[in-house]
């Protein structure tokens, strides 16, 4: 469906040009008939074949379409009635690619989806304006994608040769069953290339700079898609390619899995891009720009969950990166729907001083502006404050002092993000008005960022929902039971064994049924040492646990 609807809006929109309004509907009708399927599908695992549905796929396939939408709101007024119909179809076949890349199994087929996100990402840039900034953007964004495309495809190129296969799962058994140390070189110099091209998408250090400058010159909803959009993509495709394990081709960001072959590359990029990110955000006078740095800070932060992976203790890396994920970009995406809706038509505001005394004029639109901001400074009560925690928590927890090192450098990096996103605030409500003073207010715009504020309210006071999904969870199988319950169950199956029985269970119990200790004392039967438990006391975020615990009959990890 995703693939056909960008050749309907722009098959209509060659017939008949102008009316952008109906594009603009056109185009959330399709994301939200998508949104109705994905509702309906539940969690259908299919591990088998180029594609992968399971609980990561199904988690970003969904807040996909939610940032999808948002943004077709962000675009309806931001460019002319001539052009209305293209963007919108470009920015389905983006989402389309997305979707393709979330859930690949091979790599062949995850290339093509980054490249059916990249090239219409290219057209978008180059639409909506003609003017000499916006072409200098949209050549540097081309330029340097197709780069960052041609080092993934040599990194996907040394593993296939290496292993012979290009599907996931043939790769972690070709290097689970090398006894012989044949891929000691070859092995780590791929999965090195894949980290370093895919990090011009999610803009780690040094591979960010690009985006001050595309940023600059791209309008505001193209900077909101691209601050947002290419990290989803970028961030999923290392999860799937650094979470095959080699022992169990499994896909579990533990000890065994080529991330572990990466970790230190890892760390040292997730430090560097938190800190130059922020240090270069404080220098900025230009929004555009100072939100591209704030962008390569939080792909710093990002970077540590997935150096983590799988082994904190009160949070995995990976399941505080996704929630984290979805927090970054309904804050972020909410500063430029805010920018859109009060940008007039002839003057698009880009300087800080443009934004001085907004709230004498635009006082809503000044109030949401200040809660994205402090939610992206990580302040409570907002979303980014309860992500940031996860990550932090994540990272204390794994039980290693890179981990409470990375976790030092998170926190001091958070207070030094404050400063450049309390300037704005202090822009907008303390200096004089010189900014512009007409009402002119988006509709579609206002919408967007409503809805973005509600979110980062909603993920603060209820995050159980995303948290659940964020551990790739199937909502249709949790199965809510109380402490008391799980006791006694386990009471139960222990009154029923033999009188003859040895002392210890694992005489008598298969090792499949054996409970597994977890975080607060509950243990759940038939979980996987060193997996993410399906069930816990602590299945929450940890400013959420409750006295319940949720398990489900198998755990999906990414």
């Amino acid at each position: 469906m995703f693939l056909a609807a960008p050749f309907l809006v722009a098959e209509n929109g060659a017939a008949a040009p102008g009316i952008r309004h109906r594009w603009g509907a056109l185009a959330l009708l399709a994301i939200s008939v998508a949104g109705w399927f994905w509702m309906n599908s539940g969690l259908v695992p299919i591990n088998d074949g180029p594609f992968r549905l399971d609980g990561l796929s199904y988690y970003i396939r969904g807040t996909t379409l939610v940032f999808g939408a948002v943004i077709s709101l962000m675009l309806w007024s931001q460019v002319d009635d001539s052009k209305a119909a293209e963007c919108q179809a470009l920015l389905l076949a983006i989402l389309a690619g997305v979707n393709f890349t979330v859930a690949a199994n091979d790599l062949v087929v995850l290339f093509l989806g980054l490249e059916l996100v990249s090239i219409p990402t290219y057209v978008l840039l180059a639409l909506p304006r003609r003017d000499r900034e916006s072409q200098e953007a949209t050549i540097k964004y081309f330029l340097l994608s197709a780069f960052s495309s041609a080092v993934v495809l040599y990194g996907f190129a040394l593993l296939y040769g290496a292993t012979g296969t290009t599907h996931f799962v043939g790769i972690a058994q070709a290097i689970g069953g090398n006894h012989s140390g044949e891929f000691s070189k070859l092995l780590p110099l791929s999965v090195a290339l894949i980290v370093a091209g895919l990090g011009f998408r999610v803009t780690a250090v040094p591979f960010h700079f690009y985006a001050p400058d595309v940023f600059q010159g791209s309008p505001a909803f193209a900077a909101g898609m691209l601050s947002l959009i290419p990290k989803i993509v970028g961030f999923a495709a290392l999860v799937r390619v650094l979470g095959i394990s080699v022992a169990d081709t499994a896909f579990d960001m533990n000890l065994d899995s080529l991330a572990s072959i990466v970790k230190p590359l890892l760390a040292m990029l997730a430090v560097v891009t938190m800190l130059l990110g922020n240090l270069m955000a404080l220098r900025q006078t230009n929004i555009h720009r100072l939100m591209a740095y704030s962008s390569v800070a939080h792909a710093g932060y990002m970077l540590v969950g997935l150096t983590i992976g799988d082994r904190g203790q009160i949070a995995t890396g990976v399941s505080a990166m996704l929630f984290y994920l979805v927090a970054y970009g309904v804050m972020t995406l909410g500063v430029f729907a805010v920018l859109c809706a009060i940008s007039p038509s002839d003057r698009p505001i880009k300087d800080l001083h443009d934004l001085n005394g907004i709230s004498r004029h635009h006082s809503a639109a000044a109030l949401m502006l200040a809660v994205f901001l402090f939610s992206l400074a990580g302040l409570p009560p907002s979303g980014g404050f309860l992500g940031k925690m996860n990550l932090f928590l994540a990272a204390w927890s794994e039980g290693t002092m890179l981990g409470k090192y990375l976790a030092y450098i998170m926190a001091f990096n958070a207070m030094v993000s404050a400063v450049y996103y309390l300037r704005i605030v202090a822009a907008v409500y303390l200096k004089p008005g010189t900014g512009p003073t007409t009402m002119h207010m988006s509709a579609p715009a206002m919408v967007a960022s409503v809805f973005c504020m509600v979110a980062t309210f909603a993920m603060f006071v209820s995050p159980q929902a995303i948290w659940d999904r964020a551990r790739m969870k199937d909502p249709s199988a949790v199965v809510v039971v109380s402490p008391t319950e799980v006791k006694s169950s386990m009471s139960e199956a222990i009154d029923g064994l033999p009188a003859e029985s040895p002392a210890s269970l694992e005489e008598t119990l298969p090792s499949s049924s054996l409970p597994q200790n977890i975080p607060g004392g509950i243990s759940v039967p038939g979980e996987r040492a060193g997996s993410t438990p399906s069930a816990s006391v602590e299945s929450g975020p940890p400013d959420s646990r409750s006295e319940s615990t949720a398990t489900t009959p198998e755990s999906s990890a990414p």
